[in-house]
């Protein structure tokens, strides 16, 4: 209990300083954006939705189908909201009750001695552990592991009990139930049912490969043929329910998460998944070099067989079957048992029990019962299991590495990533349980007690530096910036790109500019990244930059809905109507089908449609407009915040003089968001227009008690004044519009127009100057300023005012009108005037 406790404890206390950590990398979408962790949505939604709340059977979704983790982020987001400090505590403490229960496995392979001690303390402190914890998506992995451990404990149990209690097959439920929770924590948990295979046949039994077939069909071993079927028929009835469940299609994925699948050549398709556990592999050995993403170009193709890598390949599958050759080869005369040399089936210490190949032969295959020591150290414990040989433990230890690895193999199907250190949470065990055993048993061959000291030393050592290393990587899941940063050596393009947000978020304006411009540099078709820095470009104020980022967007990827609605915002800012109106119409066609994230993508279209709308709106085809309002409505997903759509339709309504009709839209406005302030403004005009001028009034100054900052908002109360005849207060709000949006235009325009007709001259003089600088080839501003103008007196100035509206609009008849009146008033005072 001693080794649970304190692996357990290391396991916690390397990751303590991650509960301060943000929200990184996959966190946003899994959790930030997530629509099934609302209180709102019906917790059923989980179990018909992906890991990332996407409906399973979609055609985009990426088939990860997670329930009991999303189940345990909804939980977590009802008790804590987004706080990431209550995430992280429950990602640690889980990976410290994994760390305590493999180390009570281990016990049941290495006994009490300090063996165990050795592997517990080398899963709790490996690094690459550290995304399954410290990112807050590997609860996925975690979990599943902590499953995947009960069980395959409660499968021991089984066998232990089995033919002698009636409780073995209870134990057996709990494997089966528990094979099944892992499984909806994650895809890999279910294959804990092959791994207590192997368990039961070359552990417990202790067969060797030539052994198995004739011992399974002996009648005496038909409780081993019985489990082993059950085992064989709920793993088959797992994976078959999982298939039917996602639709019985695999998922599809972008060339860019797993570029070896999407290669045309074979030759580099088989060469690099052939290379790609070895490299698994090397990670577990040595984490020196950890990323957050091994997508894209992190690990080239191997092209050609004179690739070097491929002798990291043979060198691997080598090793591997040479291992499981010694794990499942026939034992010789002399051979080891729990760690002590044994001669002719007898062990020469410490008296230890061991059966030989002929006691295997000529006995029923039963658990056995000894006095049990580990290493040179003595302990007498009456009716203990036999304690298994290291052959066992090599043979268990790599199907405990290799089996749930499997699934992430490309082997059944494409996965979506090249390399994902979370997925080894699970196989590290296995390694962990290698390495021990390795050490063990390089331990009892040596004599020499410097070199039993060497090799125990050694092995300490190792653990010490993975906990350094975990510390250390720990450090790096902080915040995003300093994991994004820490990536860029493994996979730049990913990780420039992903920093570029992080800074711009910062208002880190150049450097998040840079560092988009050089994720494109590694990789210039990236659509996200293309995208990222045209917004950017945009909301910076740099159009003819942003739309050609846009288009080289749209270009790589047609489908990229935002897109084309920011494409459409900046045409139509612009002035180029016909060109916006084609092109939230081509984005309001985009199907949905095979996309990573159709919410996303249904909430652009849905904006879309929503300026569409508002072009017409402004072109003064309401009929139209509201056509197109009702398709955004119908398309709209359910994270889509509509109050603006509503309050659009509303406005539609109230031109088309449809008044019923706009005040329910008002008020629908009003229902998705109480606070929202044009509805307020557009709700006390109508009630204004309908002769509710105390309920109006009140809607105006709610608007102006949400946000005492916005001018817009004192102007439309100043509006209802002035038609009020309240000319004074309506002047007073006119001001004070005018002074809080002093740079939008629409605002001081019309704030120049009430205090003109509260005959407050002066001061609209002052704001019709302003509106004119705001928009200076605007002529109606300038027709509006040389009409005050021409009011105060200042004759020459008004003249000059009304040509320059005349140049820009020629034809325009009340300009013309007022221009004679001055050049009459002008030539009384005997003024020059331009035609003159």
């Amino acid at each position: 209990m001693i080794a649970e406790l304190v692996s357990s404890a290391l396991g916690l206390a390397l990751y303590l300083n991650t509960l301060s950590a943000d929200f990184c990398y996959d966190d946003s979408r899994a959790i930030k954006t997530n629509q099934d962790l609302l209180r709102e949505t019906p917790w059923t939604h989980i179990f018909y939705n992906d890991f990332w709340g996407t409906l399973l059977t979609h055609s985009g979704s990426h088939k990860s189908y997670r329930p009991l983790c999303t189940l345990s982020f909804r939980l977590n987001h009802a008790i804590g909201g987004l706080n990431p400090w209550s995430y992280h505590l429950v990602n640690v403490l889980l990976h410290a009750a994994v760390t305590g229960l493999f180390t009570s496995f281990s016990k049941i392979l290495f006994g009490d001695g300090y063996w165990t001690f050795m592997a517990g303390l080398m899963f709790a402190s490996h690094p690459i552990h550290t995304e399954a914890v410290a990112g807050i998506v590997g609860r996925a992995d975690v979990g599943a592991g902590l499953f995947f451990l009960l069980s395959l404990l409660c499968y021991i149990k089984h066998c232990s009990t089995r033919g002698y209690s009636a409780r073995t097959w209870g134990w057996f439920l709990g494997t089966g139930l528990c094979a099944g929770c892992s499984m909806l924590w994650k895809e890999q948990g279910v294959t804990v049912l092959a791994v207590s295979a192997v368990y039961d046949v070359f552990v417990f039994h202790r067969l060797k490969m030539k052994q198995i077939i004739p011992t399974i069909y002996k009648r005496k071993n038909f409780s081993l043929f019985l489990s082993i079927s059950l085992l064989t028929f709920w793993g088959t009835s797992l994976l078959g329910a999982r298939l039917y469940w996602m639709g019985n299609k695999p998922p599809s994925f972008s060339n860019s998460d797993n570029p070896a699948a999407d290669s045309d050549s074979l030759l580099a398709r088989t060469l690099t998944f052939f290379y790609l556990p070895t490299k698994n592999l090397w990670l577990l050995l040595c984490p020196d070099t950890l990323s957050f993403d091994w997508s894209m170009d992190a690990v080239p193709l191997l092209k050609t067989i004179c690739d070097w890598r491929n002798l990291h390949t043979v060198a691997f599958y080598t090793g591997l079957l040479l291992l499981a050759y010694y794990g499942l080869k026939s034992p010789s005369v002399d051979r080891e048992c729990n760690g002590k040399a044994v001669t002719n089936g007898k062990q020469n210490a410490n008296g230890h029990s061991c059966h030989s190949e002929a006691e295997y032969r000529n006995s029923e295959i039963k658990p056995s019962f000894a006095s049990k020591a580990e290493n040179g150290i003595k302990k007498n414990v009456s009716q203990t299991t036999q304690l298994p040989s290291t052959e066992n433990i090599v043979v268990l230890s790599l199907s405990l590495l290799i089996i749930p690895f499997i699934p992430a193999t490309n082997l059944f199907f494409y996965v979506g990533f090249v390399i994902a250190e979370r997925v080894l949470y699970i196989p590290s065990m296995g390694f962990c349980l290698l390495i021990t055993v390795g050490a063990r048993a390089l331990y009892v061959k040596v004599q020499k007690r410097f070199l039993k000291s060497l090799i125990f030393y050694a092995t300490a050592m190792l653990i010490v530096f993975y906990g350094l290393k975990t510390a250390i990587r720990n450090g790096d899941w902080q915040n995003e910036e300093m994991l994004y940063r820490s990536g860029i050596k493994v996979n730049p393009a990913k990780a420039w790109g992903n920093l570029g947000n992080v800074l711009k978020s910062q208002s880190k304006i150049s450097e998040a500019e840079s560092a988009y411009r050089n994720a494109l540099y590694y990789r210039s078709n990236m659509a996200d990244m293309l995208y990222n820095l045209g917004l950017l470009l945009q909301e910076n104020s740099r159009f003819a930059e942003a739309l050609h980022y846009y288009k080289l967007a749209i270009g790589s990827r047609p489908t990229l809905a935002s897109a084309y609605l920011n494409t459409g915002i900046i045409l139509m800012n612009q002035g180029k109507t016909e060109e916006a109106r084609r092109t939230f119409l081509k984005c309001s066609e985009i199907p949905d089908e095979n996309l990573k994230d159709p919410h996303a993508h249904k909430s652009s279209v849905t904006s879309c449609l929503y300026n569409l709308g508002k072009l017409y709106h402004e072109q003064g085809h309401y009929e139209e407009a509201l056509t197109v309002y009702k398709e955004a409505i119908q398309k709209m997903p359910r994270q889509f915040a509509p109050q603006s759509l509503y309050n659009m339709m509303g406005e539609a309504y109230m031109r088309l003089s449809k008044l019923p009709e706009a005040e329910h839209w008002y008020m629908e406005s009003l229902r998705s968001k109480t606070d929202h302030i044009p509805a307020h403004l557009t709700y006390g005009k109508l009630l204004a227009l309908t002769g509710r001028k105390s309920e109006a009034e009140k809607f105006f100054l709610k608007a102006i008690d949400l946000d005492p900052t916005k001018g817009n908002c004192y102007m439309h109360y100043g509006q209802f004044l002035l038609e009020e005849a309240r000319l004074l207060e309506a002047a007073e709000m006119a001001k004070k519009a005018a002074e809080l949006d002093s740079t939008e235009f629409d605002v001081v325009f019309n704030a120049a127009h009430m205090l003109r007709q509260a005959s407050l001259n002066e001061a609209a003089e002052k704001y019709y100057d302003l509106a004119a600088k705001l928009r200076p080839n605007y002529p109606a501003a300038l027709m509006n300023l040389g009409a005050i103008l021409h009011l105060n007196g200042r004759l020459q100035k008004a003249e000059a005012n009304y040509l320059r509206a005349l140049q820009l609009k020629p034809d325009d008849v009340i300009t013309q009108s007022n221009l004679r009146k001055l050049w009459n008033i002008m030539e009384k005072q005997g003024l020059k005037t331009s035609k003159t």
